[in-house]
Order: C-alpha cells, then structure tokens, then sequence
C-alpha cells in the first residue's frame, strides 16, 4: 500500500478536492441537502471553519482552517464519507474488492490536500475555488451556481456580485487543477 505524505499543521487552513468515484454522476447537487446535513454534524462532533466551500456534481472543491493544537483532516473527510454514503441507497457499482472489503463505491478512495502556505496561496485557492463551475462550463457567471460559498463571500464585502462575471476576472488562465 501507497504511503501517502500529508502535511499535517495543527491549526492550519487547507484545501481540498474530494470526488466522486463515477466522475459522470449528479450525485453531490442531487444530495446537496443531505450532504450539508452530514457537513453541519461533523463539524458539531469535530469542530472546523468553513473557509470556502463549492460543490460540483461530480466532485467539490473546500478550504478549512482546523482549530489550534488540531490537524487531523482525515478523521473529518472519513466521517463526512462515511455519514454521507449510508444515508443513500446501497445500489451503486463496485469492485470486487471494494465489496470484499464493505465499501460503497460512491467515493474515490483519496482525495487531494494542499496546505495554504500564506495569503497569497490562499487568495489563489480562495478564486480558483469560486470559479470552479465556470470552469467545467456550468454556468457562465460565477453568481449563477448556486452550491458555493461564493454567496456569502459577496455578502462579506469579499467578492463584487458580477466577480468574474464574464467567465474570465482577468487571472482565470493562470489557474491549474
């Protein structure tokens, strides 16, 4: 077995993209109530600050900064998986091994973690995040897609309604995956 290295900072804020293992699927906008719930009651068990948070149907992209003396990440997305997936039918796909193992085959079995090094990494992810659903060609304005963070971020003075409101707020390229 892989073993991964994460950077585990106690305290820290990082950024995340979780995805579905059917990159085809709806499932995350379909279940988007379902899946707020078992976010809110996660962080009641294992407090974290929503940073940003945006939601695709096939994957999602979230910031969090874990509190102090706090950096285990990973409890929180295996509770969050885990909680998310019972609550639905037990209908999809899986492997020969996942079903060995008592998987559900709704997750990759991963997820990719970046620890936000200073304010201007976070400025960065913070955009790329936002803009995510204009990206993968959901909408044409960053306003218009309605499971994101983005919302709150006008109503915090952050971001102007019409931010990258013509697809492109003039960085957009120089954004990766």
């Amino acid at each position: 077995m892989s073993n991964y290295r994460r950077a585990r900072v106690p305290g820290a804020t990082y950024f995340f993209t979780v995805n579905l293992r059917d990159r085809r699927s709806d499932l995350l906008v379909r279940e988007v109530d379902l899946l707020r719930a078992t976010v809110r009651a996660t962080k009641a068990r294992h407090p974290f600050h929503i940073d940003a948070w945006v939601v695709l149907p096939e994957h999602m992209h979230c910031m969090w900064t874990l509190p102090p003396g706090d950096s285990d990440f990973a409890l929180r997305w295996k509770v969050i998986k885990f909680a998310f997936s019972r609550r639905l039918p037990d209908d999809e796909t899986r492997t020969a091994a996942q079903a060995a193992r008592g998987e559900r085959g709704i997750w990759q079995r991963r997820y990719w973690e970046h620890l936000i090094r200073d304010d201007l990494d976070y400025q960065r992810h913070f955009d790329y995040l936002h803009y995510n659903p204009v990206k993968h060609g959901h909408v044409a304005r960053v306003a218009d897609w309605p499971w994101s963070s983005f919302h709150r971020a006008v109503c915090a003075g952050i971001y102007a309604p019409d931010w990258a409101g013509d697809g492109d707020d003039g960085r957009a390229g120089s954004w990766g995956e």
